[in-house]
């Protein structure tokens, strides 16, 4: 691995990062909502640990990634990388439940709770990290949302919405932060965030706490921002086609 970048590179990220926040502050202006209530998450699967050293030095904080096993392995060169930072990791990709103990370790916040099984296999794991002493508290996590009911892109449909967020809320070891959706490709933005901004006001009015609500990309995270997000979640906008040399 190496140890930085050469100086093209950080500077395409710098450049890549100010045109990201200029587009996050215009969208909060045009919906006339706080910059400061929006958070930038950074996606950085299959981008290399220098990479994500030099957001860090460009003042980001929160980052994403969804492979457990390529996860765990930047998260520990980014530590070296850069000692001390305090950082947010979440995962946000399909998390099967034999892969959550390895998670556990470096996670901030998981974003892709879509099963009862999957949350009571976090609950039990949680509780496992607490007895060894490599934990206290509840995870935070957001649930999930599917907005057209497809299992290839994941989320809990909508008739299932209120078991799975009153489970989590009920399970000791879990904090149910808010929701988590994508919109689909194939529907028109403003009518896939309206249904997902509609299900994430269902979750608050019934769990007044789960305020969190994951939304928006590269492409449409002004659409997400218009209708409530919280977190926008932004990796080719921000970090271009780049990929880890092994993949």
């Amino acid at each position: 691995m190496a140890d930085s970048n050469p100086p093209e590179r950080t500077a395409d990220l710098k450049e890549r990062l100010g045109a990201v926040r200029a587009r996050l502050d215009a969208a909060c202006r045009a919906a006339g909502r706080d910059p400061h209530e929006v958070s930038l998450l950074a996606v950085t699967k299959t981008v290399p640990a220098p990479d994500v050293a030099d957001l860090i030095d460009l003042g980001l904080t929160g980052f994403a990634e969804n492979r457990a096993q390529e996860a765990a392995t930047k998260v520990a060169e980014v530590t070296a990388l850069r000692p001390g930072a305090d950082l947010r990791w979440h995962f946000v990709g399909g998390l099967q439940r034999n892969k959550v103990r390895a998670v556990l370790p470096w996670v901030t916040c998981i974003e892709s709770v879509d099963s009862p099984r999957l949350a009571r296999a976090i609950d039990k794991e949680v509780a496992k990290a607490r007895d060894r002493g490599e934990r206290s508290g509840p995870l935070p996590v957001l649930v999930q949302y599917s907005v057209d009911g497809d299992p290839e892109r994941g989320g809990v449909p909508d008739d299932g919405l209120d078991e799975l967020t009153d489970l989590v809320r009920d399970l000791p070891g879990l904090e149910l932060a808010g929701l988590m959706a994508v919109a689909p490709l194939d529907r028109e933005p403003e009518r896939a965030f309206a249904e997902i901004a509609e299900a994430a006001r269902r979750v608050r009015e019934r769990h007044p706490g789960a305020t969190e609500l994951s939304a928006g990309m590269s492409a449409d995270l002004e659409v997400a921002v218009d209708h409530g997000s919280t977190v926008v979640r932004v990796g080719t906008a921000l970090v271009g086609e780049r990929r880890i040399a092994s993949e």
